[in-house]
């Protein structure tokens, strides 16, 4: 399949004289990445007055600078047709809800049947862009909100967003305990020293900031409502656990199943059943990576997590009805 092409032209203005061409470019093309810039220039896509220059040669104001936009494919999974609940879609972005036990990104251990699987089913372009238009991601068994690129000016726009911490991501958990109040976790993260496929907390790890408050306060377990500052992996799971609140579900971070005592018969069926992570990530908001518009987008709880927050919702009831 041919390569999608683009050709771009612009004028160097007469205050850029003596400035080095990629800075130039830059300024000139922001949608576009310092280091996507720099491998054009190397390939003599981004030219200057009709001639490939190196990054470091000056310019002297006035020249035409010509940039030919060649998107390779960047992402080789297959496609497959499998369904997408999408929030949100225009031309530059899609926001959809994913689902628990969906992969995000192929791997050794799920070549297929993953999320970028569905995306290249359903927009094709995607293959152009790196990691087919994913800027972060959610874990497997988390479900909720997640934006996907469709452009490259979208991909940098977004990426850019999320490390300037300009991207509102809250999530909904359950935690083991009753909380009496919200907090913010501060504590770096980085991978767990002796097992690697957890994360924890470690005096040299990379700073990791999470604000939660109490949506919900139950008898043995509390509904929080978790607001990313940073986004490590597995970062909610791994500060709630470092709070001695683990997530329920969590099979990483949760420690053995504790059922509250005298707990109702549907709580205690619906917590022994419940095997993924009690996480969902609900709201998402960004600015529009054309217009600038803020996008706000929430993700309706899924029924798992529904039917434990009212058999929740159940046992505390009837705890306080028999005077517990």
């Amino acid at each position: 399949m041919t390569s999608p092409r683009q050709t771009l032209i612009a004028t160097v203005p007469d205050s850029a004289a003596g400035r080095r061409f990629d800075a130039v470019l830059a300024e000139l093309f922001p949608d576009y990445s310092r280091s996507r810039l720099a491998a054009w220039i190397k390939s003599g896509d981004a030219r200057l007055n009709g001639q490939q220059v190196r990054p470091r040669d000056p310019v002297q104001g006035g020249e035409a600078v010509e940039l030919n936009i060649v998107l390779d494919t960047q992402t080789h999974a297959v496609a497959e047709d499998i369904a997408l609940d999408i929030l949100y879609e225009d031309s530059e972005v899609i926001v959809l809800d994913k689902p628990a036990g969906l992969v995000v990104h192929p791997g050794a251990g799920n070549p297929a049947g993953t999320l970028v699987n569905a995306l290249l089913h359903y927009d094709p372009g995607l293959s152009a862009l790196p990691r087919a238009g994913i800027v972060h991601r959610l874990d497997k068994d988390t479900s909720g909100a997640m934006v996907v690129a469709r452009t490259l000016p979208a991909h940098t726009s977004l990426v850019e967003q999320l490390s300037a911490r300009d991207v509102h991501r809250q999530y909904l958990a359950v935690v083991v305990g009753a909380l009496v109040s919200g907090g913010t976790a501060n504590a770096a993260i980085d991978r767990h020293p002796r097992d690697r496929l957890r994360m924890g907390v470690r005096e040299d790890g990379k700073d990791a900031v999470t604000h939660y408050r109490l949506r919900e306060r139950f008898r043995a377990h509390t509904l929080l409502e978790c607001r990313l500052e940073t986004g490590r992996t597995h970062q909610i799971r791994v500060h709630m656990q470092h709070l001695k609140h683990p997530i329920v579900g969590d099979p990483l971070y949760g420690g053995p199943l504790k059922l509250p005592k005298g707990a109702t018969e549907g709580l205690v069926e619906t917590l022994r059943g419940f095997k993924r992570q009690a996480l969902h990530a609900e709201t998402l908001e960004f600015k529009h990576p054309a217009s600038g518009e803020p996008i706000r987008c929430t993700a309706p709880v899924p029924a798992d997590l529904q039917q434990l927050i009212a058999e929740l919702r159940a046992d505390t009831r009837a705890a306080v009805e028999a005077g517990r």
